[in-house]
């Protein structure tokens, strides 16, 4: 009798070791850092390229973007280092300046009602993402002779009940995203405007 409680024992811990590890979330997700060598260089007439941010994340709700897996203010430093190069040609040295990175979570409110509302999965949070940067050439003596400056701007709704690593995913698309319209748009503006300096 002893040993079958002990058999049954046995069973019962295994059971429940089983259920335990079948209601473990997921390992995280790990993403790779966004980088744009595979693009070709921007080379600019200058003597040097300085890349700095004045963005000053607050780090309190409702901004989240320091919370993406690559926050967008490291993907646009990414950009200037990857896709701006200092060719030489001239005394002038070009400034690259984020002045804008941020992610607001904005909450939805249910349109369903009673028990509509119970059964039907709706959109939870919005996500409203703004990047802006400038890239100045400055002349030796510290005077801007060519600016251009571009700002993007994304919104993706997430629906309720969405995991942690669906929630990071999103992100990491969000700032891919938002880094493709950048380097499109600042790309075409250099090309644009940037004559005697863009080779």
């Amino acid at each position: 009798m002893q040993l079958r409680s002990l058999h049954l024992f046995v069973i019962a811990v295994a059971l429940a070791g089983a259920l335990a590890a079948c209601t473990s979330p997921p390992p995280a997700p790990t993403f790779p850092d966004i980088h744009f060598t595979g693009e070709p260089p921007i080379r600019l007439a200058v003597s040097n390229v300085e890349v700095q941010s004045n963005f000053r994340p607050s780090y309190q709700p409702p901004h989240v973007e320091h919370l993406f897996p690559v926050p967008p203010e490291r993907a646009l430093e990414n950009w200037a280092h990857d896709r701006l190069v200092a060719a030489g040609g001239s005394n002038a040295h070009a400034r690259f300046v984020i002045t804008d990175a941020s992610v607001v979570e904005v909450e939805l409110k249910k349109k369903s009602e009673g028990i509509t509302a119970a059964f039907t999965t709706e959109p939870a949070e919005r996500y409203d993402a703004s990047i802006a940067a400038h890239l100045d050439i400055v002349d030796e003596h510290g005077v801007p002779v060519r600016t251009v400056e571009v700002k993007v701007t994304r919104s993706q709704s997430v629906l309720e009940g969405i995991t942690p690593n669906d929630r990071d995913k999103t992100w990491y698309d969000m700032t891919k995203q938002l880094m493709t319209d950048f380097d499109h748009q600042m790309s075409a503006e250099i090309s644009a405007h940037f004559g005697g300096y863009f080779q």
